[in-house]
């Protein structure tokens, strides 16, 4: 069976496929969470396993249990039959198969659409040693915002259902509107999603209503005049552009911070295309296909003279651990932070004669030096296990590098 990858090819493969590669995680996954959720093929969609996807075993097949499954469910499962047959064989929890509808949601959200309320979450030490979930970050005009919603809100529960100490990627299924019975395909726009949340000593819920919203996939601000921060939560199309101009457009003698937390993959050509933004040409990364090794390389003159610091942490996946591997293997950055999630497997998508399609495994990519990234992850430079003391330690870290520049 033949396989087709998306868009445009990956920058300098040695073999001449006109194809690009979907180095995608759990998009869901760590401070992206509610900014991808509700798109129908959304987390969980084609190499993009939602959060109980990964919870129940391999991706793509629905969880049993008990209770009537939903008439929409039972359809879209049976759109998807030759796909979910052809991924069962492997039990590879990156594999995943999708009706038509969910894989056009999908390709929607690779191109920086998406259904949500407008928030990233992520969660927080508080005293005790206990682990809240707390707001990040609030998308502008976004129904979150709208509300009042602001970075530093606690988020106690979804829908009634409480949240503290629970995994940001259960978080992620409930504001997504996930079930059981349909992983995959979360609510439309328009669906009400109950919040209860606090701020300092004062308790509050809030009923909001998801909408369709523009990805802000990478944010940069200028923390002061030797530090440019440009965090990406995720590589959808366009993301790489952006980085380039974030570093031409960058004051002069400034440092970058590349915050890549909570980074779980996306376009391996948004990827390689970031690290031609710090690289003078050479490797990016090599993969197998088909028992034969690949190359992406990446392309142009970027800025090779600024200091560098990539900021990782656990929910730094695939092709986000791609970019840090090649920045840490090539000498071009110091990474801080803590081990990355450790997912290195290529998935491609197969159209099946239903109108379904199985997105299968078909190999792993290793660093420029040639280290394995799959099932072992990253170790940084500098580990530092606090969220909040990691960013402070990178900080420092960069203002060192560029006093001795």
């Amino acid at each position: 069976m033949s396989g087709t990858w998306r868009n445009a090819p990956p920058r300098r493969v040695r073999r001449g496929a006109a194809l690009t590669l979907v180095f995608a995680g759990a998009l869901a996954t760590g401070a992206a969470t509610n900014s991808w959720g509700g798109v129908p093929g959304g987390p969980g969609a084609p190499g993009v396993p939602g959060p109980r996807h990964e919870l129940n075993g391999a991706a793509g097949r629905t969880p049993g249990g008990a209770g009537a499954v939903p008439a929409e469910a039972a359809e879209a499962a049976e759109a998807k039959v030759a796909a979910e047959e052809l991924v069962s064989r492997s039990g590879d929890r990156w594999e995943a198969a999708y009706s038509a509808h969910e894989y056009e949601g999908f390709e929607r959200r690779m191109g920086g659409a998406y259904v949500g309320v407008g928030v990233s979450v992520e969660r927080s030490d508080v005293s005790g040693g206990d682990e809240v979930v707390r707001v990040e970050d609030v998308l502008p005009d976004s129904p979150a915002d709208r509300a009042g919603l602001r970075p530093g809100d606690r988020l106690r529960a979804v829908d009634g259902v409480p949240v503290t100490g629970e995994p940001v990627t259960e978080v992620v299924a409930l504001l997504r509107g996930a079930t059981d019975a349909s992983p995959g395909r979360a609510a439309d726009p328009g669906t009400a999603v109950d919040l209860t949340l606090s701020r300092g000593g004062h308790q509050w819920s809030e009923t909001l209503e998801r909408a369709r919203l523009a990805a802000r996939s990478v944010s940069v601000s200028q923390p002061s005049l030797r530090v440019t921060r440009i965090e990406i939560s995720s590589f959808t199309e366009g993301v790489g552009a952006r980085v380039r101009r974030a570093v031409a457009e960058a004051p002069e003698g400034s440092g970058f911070l590349l915050d890549l937390r909570g980074n779980s993959g996306g376009l391996v050509a948004e990827a390689t295309e970031s690290a031609s933004a710090f690289l003078d040409g050479g490797l990016v990364a090599t993969y197998d296909y088909d028992d034969e090794q690949q190359a992406l390389y990446a392309e142009g003159t970027g800025n090779t003279g600024a200091p560098l610091v990539v900021l990782v942490d656990g929910g730094t996946m695939s092709a986000a651990e791609l970019l840090t591997g090649a920045l840490q293997d090539r000498g071009r950055a110091v990474v801080v932070g803590s081990r990355t999630f450790g997912k290195g497997s290529v998935q491609v998508p197969h159209r099946m004669p239903d109108g379904s399609v199985a997105e299968l495994t078909v190999g792993h990519y290793t660093t420029p030096s040639g280290r394995r990234v799959h099932g072992r992850g990253l170790l940084p430079d500098l580990e530092v296990r606090s969220g909040d003391r990691a960013a402070e330690r990178a900080c420092r870290v960069l203002s060192g590098l560029a006093a001795g520049s």
